[in-house]
């Protein structure tokens, strides 16, 4: 059996060689096959000179430099692309996620038929304003919203059974919500493990009040996804048979009272002078765009074809 460690990165050219050490200690004193996958997410350091030289002298670690900062999501789909193990670990590259975590995340995969197993970060050591605290009404929303038991969605250290990485597509800001996507491409056995978060050692974050924004639009887009995205004229076509059915409906009402009005020789108006008319022809109009709409999703999701999202400039040979 064999362990993937893809860890996604942008300028942390001091922290990747202590990082590699510390790994390697840790798998090989468990007796570990492995590789390390390294995802330069644009570094404008020396980022990518230190994982070439890594891979240099271990033929087991690989690395993958896109052409500009993408996103953490494309550089981890990158390095799923390319993870041969049977157990996939994800950690970010700045050593606030401990490597010691590993075996254990490893068993709790292999030993306990975990399809995914996610790191809690339940004692953190980040500011409590800017970070702590967005954090926590993130993860409630995500929780309520997804119905995924997770405490800490956004933690990067999490573990996975390769037929999870392998079927799911990790693309924009999703990489915060891969537990929603791993349970919607069903893989239920989703557990979590409380791990020891460190204080950041060098660089500094890249976390910015933005990607709380972000997240929250892309939490609002996966909702819909899961509930509609295989099938979308289920809503939009319902809705638009609902509004266009209400519209005929007051629209057959007026013309029925103006027939009543005339038959009994009751002053009337003209239909077009009655607003109720414009209401009714509006919400009609509608209710057929939104039919449309839905049949056109229906058609582009049989129609889409896959294309790769990021431009890879560099890789090492051995990858």
């Amino acid at each position: 059996m064999q362990i993937s460690v893809v860890i996604p990165l942008l300028n942390e050219e001091q922290s990747l060689v202590e990082l590699y050490n510390w790994i390697v200690k840790v798998l090989r004193s468990n007796s570990f096959s492995y590789e390390i996958i390294f995802i330069d997410d644009g570094s404008t350091d020396g980022s990518w000179q230190t994982i070439e030289a890594l891979s240099e002298n271990d033929d087991r670690v690989k690395g993958i430099r896109f052409n500009r900062n993408y996103g953490k999501s494309q550089a981890l789909h990158a390095g799923f692309l390319k993870a041969e193990g049977d157990v996939i670990i994800t950690m970010d590259a700045d050593l606030q996620d401990n490597p010691e975590e590993i075996p254990e995340l490893y068993d709790m995969i292999i030993r306990d038929e975990n399809d995914l197993v996610s790191g809690w970060k339940k004692k953190r050591y980040d500011n409590v304003l800017t970070k702590n605290l967005p954090s926590k009404l993130f993860n409630a929303a995500a929780r309520k919203t997804s119905g995924v038991k997770l405490h800490d969605f956004n933690c990067g250290l999490k573990a996975y059974r390769k037929e999870v990485i392998k079927n799911i597509d990790v693309y924009g800001e999703m990489h915060r919500y891969i537990p929603v996507l791993a349970k919607n491409a069903g893989f239920y056995r989703i557990t979590e493990k409380e791990v020891q978060h460190q204080a950041r050692k060098y660089g500094t974050t890249k976390f910015g009040v933005n990607r709380f924004i972000y997240g929250f639009l892309d939490l609002i887009s996966i909702w819909f996804l899961s509930k509609f995205g295989r099938r979308p004229m289920h809503l939009f076509g319902a809705l638009g048979v609902l509004m266009f059915i209400i519209g005929f409906v007051t629209a057959g009402w007026i013309g029925l009272s103006k027939l009543y009005k005339l038959y009994h020789g009751m002053p009337n108006i003209l239909v077009v002078d009655n607003p109720w008319f414009y209401i009714a022809l509006i919400v009609m109009v509608i209710g057929t765009q939104f039919f449309l709409a839905g049949f056109l999703g229906e058609l582009i999701l049989r129609s889409k074809r896959d294309k790769e999202r990021y431009l890879i400039k560099k890789t090492t040979p051995n990858i």
